[in-house]
This record gives structure tokens, sequence and C-alpha cells, in this order.
């Protein structure tokens, strides 16, 4: 019977007495091309993050700039059940510089807000400041009936009855 096994030792522990080899000209661009890609691929990690941070802040501000403009909204509406139609107009409009312009999440509100607007504007009988103001809102919302409305009773006070028929 041939034993192997301790042959097989021997030369283990030959190999394991060797000089390590120096670094040559391959070997040492081989570990630099290993360092180079971890640096590169931290550098991306490092982008990656920031990039997150960035979209998190981001939502962060389109979050507290919608929830400001309803803040100042429920305010105008508050101003406008108590007939202070022009302090609702100023709250009104303050909605509509915090919200955010072209977020799905504000078109609603920046709606609402300019509809509103143009409620005031009847009240106070600035019937073409109405007629903008609900245009506006009908463009960002097509389907808003409520602005299609108003804006009509605003051309018929001014006596627009040609425009009511387009309307």
């Amino acid at each position: 019977m041939v034993v192997i096994q301790p042959e097989e030792e021997n030369k283990e522990a030959a190999l394991q007495n060797l000089p390590k080899p120096r670094p040559t000209a391959s070997t040492s661009k081989n570990h630099h091309q290993r360092h180079h890609h971890n640096k590169s691929s931290t550098n991306s990690e490092r982008q990656r993050l920031r990039w997150q941070q960035h979209t998190q802040n981001d939502t962060q501000l389109i979050q507290g700039g919608v929830e400001q403009g309803n803040e100042a909204k429920l305010e105008g509406n508050r101003l406008f059940g108590n007939g202070q139609y022009e302090e609702a107009l100023l709250q009104y409009e303050l909605a509509l510089q915090v919200a955010p312009q072209d977020v799905p999440s504000s078109v609603e509100l920046r709606s609402i807000c300019h509809f509103n607007r143009g409620v005031c504007f009847l009240k106070l009988g600035k019937y073409e400041d109405t007629i903008k103001e609900c245009s506006k809102a009908s463009e960002l919302n097509p389907s808003y009936m409520k602005a299609l409305v108003r804006r009509g009773e605003a051309h018929e006070k001014l006596e627009h009855f040609e425009r009511l028929l387009l309307i």
C-alpha cells in the first residue's frame, strides 16, 4: 500500500517556506487596478448617498411646501367665512407661493387656491380678476366645474354674453 499523504504534507510545507515573489510591473498594475476599482466604487457609493440625501431633502421640501400651502388655504377659508375677502386673498396667494409648481401632489391645492381667489374677487366685484383666477384653476384642473361656473358668473356680470356661449 502506497501512502501519499505524507508526501503531500511535505510539498505543502515546502511551498510555505518559499520566499514570496516580489511585485512585478504586471502584479503592481493589477494591485493598482484593484485599489482604483475599490476607490471608484467608494466614490460611486458616496455619490449615490449624496443623491439619496438630495432626493430626500427635495421630498421633504415638497411635502413642507404642500403642508404650508394647505395651512394658508385653511386660514384663507376661515377669513373668507368671516367676510374678510382681502385678507383671504393674501392667504390664498401665500398658499400659491409656498406650494411647489409642477408637482402632482400640489396641483389640486393650487387649483383650489386660484378658484378661491376667484370667488373672493367675485365677492369684491372684481370680475376681470375672477375670470383670470378661475381660468387658472380650470387650466390646472380641466374638470373643475365650479371654476367654470364662477368664471361664467363673472362674464355675466360684465355682460360678456358672447363669451358665455363659448364656455
